[in-house]
């Protein structure tokens, strides 16, 4: 049985990067809410920033659930300044898995 990986920004290091770049106290400023950030940030980012990140989001769910205590807290551990409630914990899941099926960088907006 492989031991389960430990919280930390070592063992995150894409996932950590993110938080702080857009997990933010700011982010209802300049992105409006989490999902929305997380949108932003699958559209911005290149393939090799972008995949990263969606699996170790993957993986920190897979080890803290979709509870939203637990989460927040390995979240603010890793560097989020913000809370996701239970609504926008499966929002923020569902752009992390688009985020590993895109095949370019650009994508087309449905507007």
């Amino acid at each position: 049985m492989t031991p389960k990986p430990e919280i930390t920004a070592a063992s995150f290091p894409a996932l950590h990067t993110f938080l702080r770049g857009y997990f933010h106290e700011d982010v209802a400023d300049e992105y409006g809410t989490p999902p929305e950030a997380a949108d932003q940030f699958c559209d911005d980012a290149e393939s090799d920033e972008r995949i990263p990140v969606a699996r170790e989001w993957q993986q920190l769910v897979e080890l803290t659930g979709t509870d939203p205590t637990p989460l927040n807290a390995a979240l603010k551990k890793l560097g989020s300044a913000i809370r996701l409630d239970e609504e926008e914990i499966p929002q923020v899941s569902a752009i992390f898995a688009r985020c590993l099926a895109i095949k370019s960088h650009r994508r087309v907006a449905n507007e």
